[in-house]
């Protein structure tokens, strides 16, 4: 069963391009991993699939339901942790775990275990927390109720390593549940952790989208290889696919190998005695900068408040989310 899909998806701001025919599926039990810089219309697409948007053109659907501006229902079914999440400061992390569970009917089953997990004090004024204590109210407040459908937009941003970790836990956990989670990231190594796929957008535009062990095998690995004598970084660097030919010492080489030409490479490496070779896949990072090379456009309608026709943020119980469950909700 696909949890989400979108058949052509378009959004524009007036003239200014905010995503453009974005098809793509994520099935139940996956953790999708959606990359971009600011500006290359990952937060307007987290919208349009929430319902906070309306799509210029295309359609998009979760949990087997088109999503619409009014589709509440839908909603109480997905956990959400926004990008930029606004809170209520003169209130308590109490008052507002309450606040949403009045919206849901009830009090969520995971809540003690996340404000113990977390080690978070939901007496304190929002006021009083540090930015990572925000953080951690958001990440209860969208994964206390269990929902179907994680959507986390930057979701361990402004926590330490042990409290990140703690995040990646529960995500693992909740896959073993039967969940579904969509992850927008910045920090590409959390990527790596916890996803089993990605897409790439660049400009508006899904330029990849590989399950992230075949992406890391195939799209990019770091080579050095010792030769017996000494030999030039010319005997590498008219090979296509790869480039960044580098001597380390005299009889040294490493280079970058790009794409399906590693049998080339020990092709011609073979015409020399060889006394020894490391060829290591890239991390998910250096992948990722690939598709980057080049400068990304200018607009930005990336997460954060005051972007291109979008929120200023998600406040709990704002109008950008149509009146249902709230920012990290």
């Amino acid at each position: 069963m696909e949890i989400i899909t979108t058949h052509e998806l378009t959004k524009y701001y007036h003239k200014t391009r905010g995503v453009e025919h974005l098809s793509l599926s994520v099935p139940a039990g996956a953790v999708y991993g959606f990359l971009g810089p600011n500006g290359s219309g990952k937060t307007t697409t987290i919208r349009c699939l929430l319902g906070m948007l309306k799509p210029t053109s295309g359609e998009a659907s979760i949990l087997g339901r088109k999503v619409t501006l009014d589709g509440s229902e839908i909603r109480r079914r997905v956990g959400y942790v926004a990008g930029d999440v606004r809170l209520y400061e003169r209130e308590t992390g109490r008052w507002h775990l309450d606040y949403v569970a009045g919206f849901r009917g009830g009090g969520g089953p995971l809540t003690d275990d996340l404000l113990q997990r977390f080690d978070f004090d939901p007496t304190r004024k929002v006021k009083e927390l540090s930015k990572g204590n925000k953080q951690k109210l958001a990440l209860i407040l969208g994964m206390a109720h269990d929902p179907e459908l994680l959507i986390l937009d930057e979701p361990t941003s402004g926590l330490d390593p042990l409290n990140q970790e703690s995040v990646h836990e529960v995500i693992d956990e909740r896959i073993a549940a039967g969940r579904t989670v969509f992850l927008s990231s910045h920090v590409l190594s959390e990527v790596e952790r916890v996803c089993d796929r990605v897409g790439i957008i660049r400009d508006g535009r899904l330029v990849a989208e590989e399950n992230v062990g075949e992406l890391l095998g195939k799209r990019l690995r770091h080579l050095e290889v010792r030769f017996a004598e000494p030999t030039s970084p010319s005997f590498l660097a008219d090979l296509g696919g790869v480039d960044s030919v580098v001597s380390v010492g005299e009889t040294t080489l490493a280079a970058r190998v790009k794409g399906d030409v590693v049998d080339e490479v020990l092709k011609r490496i073979a015409g020399r005695r060889v006394v020894d070779i490391s060829i290591q896949q890239a991390a998910l990072e250096d992948v990722f900068l690939e598709f980057y090379r080049e400068e990304v456009g200018s607009v930005d309608t990336g997460s954060g408040g005051n972007r291109i026709g979008e929120c200023e943020g998600a406040r709990v119980g704002s109008s950008c989310h149509g009146g249902d469950e709230g920012g990290g909700a």
